[in-house]
């Protein structure tokens, strides 16, 4: 990345807001922008769909907000998407796909250390969408070696968009698909997955990103052959000795973990201030500083700081005190949602500052 992390702020793409203006506006308040993927608009914001979009076999249905696949028209698609593989239009983001997307690269980012977008993931796709038996497409051989294909293509276009406007862009790509692969009912284990995913990001035209917001063994990931590792580090509420060697031999090699902190959900968002966060990844960085011979200072330097998880949840109106109850009655689940991300982002900020003044960053 040929910079240095410093603790600034980031999240994840897919947000609950209905109003993309203002999702932008808040997209581009944090450190490392990013542009919004709105699925409470329309179902052509969801991930699934914006990267299955234009895949052969695929049809999005925008009525039962799912993608269809049928192993037939893949079939009767293939040649002609074969005739057009190198067709930059099968790969492009449209205004059909997302409302913000062509607006945040109009906007002026030479103030910024960097920018970046995202995509779903070829594994997360995979197994998320079923043929018509039922039958998730990471199981089928050819299907999943045009995914991976297909994806690339896509994330590499995405990268030249924005490398375009800095110079310093990535683009991580949302991949929890990666945290099924260790389930032994699973026909795609991770050997396998492991094997793919390093080809496939052997082929990135940029910084090698991977966002996980699953419990996922670290080590696996290391292994992958990253540059940026962002990961759901709340879940952990204490640090796993056993992951300080792993993290410490990532960070020398120059790679930039980014440490997802702040909950968007108010069961495990309400309880917290971004004292308590503070405190909780502090002690993390302590405890990898002791088990390892990198310090907390070096660890901070090569840190992001993000939401735990996707910034969309159904809004959980628990451990609130009677004011707060009132207020939430008077709400719709929507409204909770953005209340509780636009609070998650302003404890990104304040949580940033504290690190920063602490390790003279």
């Amino acid at each position: 990345m040929n910079y240095e992390a410093n603790c600034k702020t980031t999240a994840m793409g897919v947000m609950p807001h209905k109003d993309p203006e203002r999702a932008l506006e808040l997209a581009l308040g944090l450190d490392i922008p990013f542009w919004p993927q709105l699925p409470r608009i329309s179902f052509s914001e969801d991930m699934f769909a914006q990267l299955a979009d234009g895949f052969p076999g695929t049809h999005i249905n925008l009525e039962e907000k799912r993608v269809e696949f049928d192993t037939s028209r893949f079939a009767e698609e293939l040649g002609e998407f074969s005739a057009r593989m190198d067709d930059s239009d099968l790969y492009t983001i449209h205004d059909r796909n997302s409302m913000t997307y062509q607006r945040y690269l109009e906007t002026d980012f030479s103030d910024r250390a960097t920018i970046r977008g995202q995509f779903c993931g070829p594994v997360n796709l995979g197994f998320r969408v079923t043929d018509e038996e039922k039958r998730p497409l990471i199981y089928n051989d050819d299907v999943r070696s045009l995914l991976y294909d297909f994806a690339l293509r896509k994330i590499n276009l995405q990268y030249r968009q924005l490398a375009a406007k800095h110079s310093k862009a990535f683009v991580w790509v949302d991949e929890p698909g990666l945290g099924w692969v260790f389930n032994s009912h699973v026909g795609y284990n991770e050997l396998q997955a492991q094997k793919d995913y390093r080809d496939f990001l052997d082929g990135f035209e940029g910084p090698r990103a991977l966002h996980l917001c699953l419990n996922v063994h670290l080590p696996y990931l290391f292994e992958l052959g990253l540059d940026i590792l962002s990961i759901d580090a709340f879940q952990f509420e204490t640090m796993p000795k056993g992951y300080s060697e792993d993290i410490a031999r990532f960070l020398k090699g120059g790679g930039i973990l980014s440490w997802g902190l702040v909950p968007t959900e108010s069961v495990t968002l309400n309880p917290e201030t971004p004292e308590t966060l503070f405190k909780r990844l502090v002690n993390y960085w302590e405890v990898i500083a002791r088990n390892s011979d990198v310090s907390s200072e070096q660890i901070a330097r090569q840190a992001l700081i993000a939401p735990a998880k996707c910034c969309i949840k159904n809004a959980v109106q628990v451990d609130m005190d009677e004011e707060d109850r009132k207020v939430a009655a008077s709400c719709s689940d929507s409204q909770m949602e953005e209340s509780l991300v636009e609070r998650s982002f302003s404890y990104l900020g304040e949580i940033s500052g504290m690190l920063r003044e602490k390790y003279n960053l």
